[in-house]
Order: C-alpha cells, then structure tokens, then sequence
C-alpha cells in the first residue's frame, strides 16, 4: 500500500485517481480528454476546506461510456470503489453524497456522477 504525504491543492485527486485507476481498469481523467476513450471516469473537485490538519473535499467522479447502460454499470463498479478509498491510511472517510445520471444530451455522451465527501490528511 502507497502512502501518500505532503501539502498541495492537486493531491486528494492524485491519491483517488491512482485508487480507480488499479480498482476500476478504464482511463480515470482530471478532465474530458478532447478526443475521449469510448469508457473512462474524469474527476473533478468541487469544493475543499482545511482545518486543523484534517482536509474535506467533494468530488464527482463521472462515469462516461458509449451506452447508458455501460455507463451505470462503470458508476456501480465506481461507487464500490470510492466505498472502500477509506482503506487507505491517508483517508478517514469516503461518504457518498449523490449519484445520477449526468447525460450530455447535445453531445450524446452517456455518463453518471456520484459526488462523494471525502475527509483526509
């Protein structure tokens, strides 16, 4: 097991990204690449606070493929795994907070967000 140490703003994403990224087998991105992979999860942080050397943060992790279905069922298997991110030594809680779909009608891209609160240090 990895640990994680040090400041700055990028980490909490690094340390997920590398969790999904042996956990789930599909591209994980920090934004929608230009020319996307057909299945792939992008994270994205949306909030954060610091305090007492405890740090909170929201992400979404958006679940994208080439069918609604695939794309439930890669935001299913993302779940479980952001369900189990609070194994790691660097992270005290891993809660989720919402989950739908998250289609982009005017590009037809399907994909689902699960937005989680994550507490670490």
């Amino acid at each position: 097991q990895k640990q994680h140490t040090g400041e700055g703003a990028a980490m909490i994403e690094q340390i997920v990204k590398d969790f999904l990224t042996a956990r789930l087998g599909v591209p994980i991105k920090t934004e929608v690449p230009e020319s996307p992979p057909g299945t792939f999860v992008v994270l994205e942080r949306t909030d954060g606070e610091h305090s007492t050397g405890i740090k909170r943060c929201t992400l979404a992790v958006q679940s994208c493929a080439p069918t609604l279905l695939q794309a439930a069922q890669l935001d299913d298997r993302a779940i479980e795994a952001m369900e189990a991110l609070a194994e790691l030594d660097s992270v005290g809680a891993c809660r989720l907070v919402r989950d739908y779909n998250f289609t982009d009608t005017e590009s037809r891209r399907y994909r689902y967000q699960a937005v989680f609160e994550i507490t670490y240090y």
